[in-house]
């Protein structure tokens, strides 16, 4: 169960998470951890405006001020985006793996490209009141555990949180490196989709093909490492696999990238009876990229 602090309440406006990590052994090493939580495209108007969504820590409360926070991630979006996003929450988990009573929880803010704060779930983040199948969740890889993954759902109601003292909230284009496209921990780009042009030319194929000349085809490339951002478009079983080659990199692979979305391109051409053909040829054309 989360708590907020929404448009009833005074700025700036957050959710908090927290979790049952009472059937985690204490101790456990963590591998990798991440925070999913669905966004639907909320307000509608503002599609096309820009949204700064920050998840920190909960790193220690206090009765008489505001509780110490510490950033885990940043993602900039499009206010319209819909999907589940994916947070990297590792260095969290890590104190909560050591001991439980660090785990005070992740808080979630939302802010505009002017820094005005914006209530979570008016901008489409959904929470517990969400469908069951959104609901926000927590996965966790522990390298010494039986089982690779484990999904933690948010459960503990919240303590009682004292009114923040300032407005101020660190702008995410202020922190470097935060919308790089390169994983960070090899410095290689995520899967995503690139240029590729086919000429029809260059393959010999003008004494048939008429028209077009060539046309833009794309492929994909790029790293697939754990933990899969919302941009990867991951499948489940992407995830897992990612999961699984932590453990065993020897034995399992990466998961890789590859077209989740192609379309179709028209080809006029003579036939072998020297007929002239306008023929729409399916998955000619890389739409989107992820992780599979």
């Amino acid at each position: 169960v989360e708590q907020d602090r929404d448009l009833f309440s005074p700025k700036p406006y957050w959710k908090e998470f927290r979790f049952d990590l009472t059937q985690v052994p204490a101790g456990e090493a963590v591998t990798a951890a991440e925070f999913r939580i669905y966004k639907s495209r909320g307000v509608p108007g503002h599609a096309n405006s820009s949204l700064h969504i920050s998840i920190y820590e909960v790193a220690a409360q206090h009765s008489n001020r505001e509780s110490d926070l510490f950033l885990l991630d940043v993602q900039d979006l499009r206010a319209g985006t819909e999907g589940w996003l994916v947070f990297d929450v590792t260095a969290a988990s890590n104190h909560w793996s050591v001991d439980q009573k660090y785990s005070l929880g992740l808080r979630l803010y939302v802010e505009t490209d002017d820094g005005l704060s914006v209530d979570p779930g008016s901008a489409g983040l959904l929470g517990r009141r969400g469908p069951r199948s959104k609901q926000p969740f927590m996965v966790t890889f522990f390298r010494a555990s039986p089982s690779p993954a484990r999904v933690t759902r948010a459960a503990k109601p919240p303590r009682r949180r004292q009114p923040k003292k300032s407005n101020d909230l660190p702008h995410p284009n202020k922190l470097p490196g935060i919308f790089d496209d390169v994983h960070a921990a090899d410095g290689r780009q995520v899967c995503r989709r690139h240029e590729l042009y086919v000429s029809f030319q260059d393959l010999g194929w003008l004494d048939w093909v008429i028209a077009p000349q060539g046309y833009s085809a794309y492929y994909c490339e790029g790293e697939c490492a754990f933990p899969l951002d919302s941009c990867m478009n991951a499948t489940n079983h992407a995830i897992l696999q990612s999961l699984v080659h932590l453990m065993k990199p020897e034995a399992v692979p990466k998961a890789c990238c590859a077209p989740t979305k192609l379309s179709a391109t028209s080809v006029l051409y003579y036939d072998s009876n020297n007929n002239v053909i306008l023929k729409k040829h399916r998955n000619m054309v890389v739409k989107s990229c992820g992780c599979h």
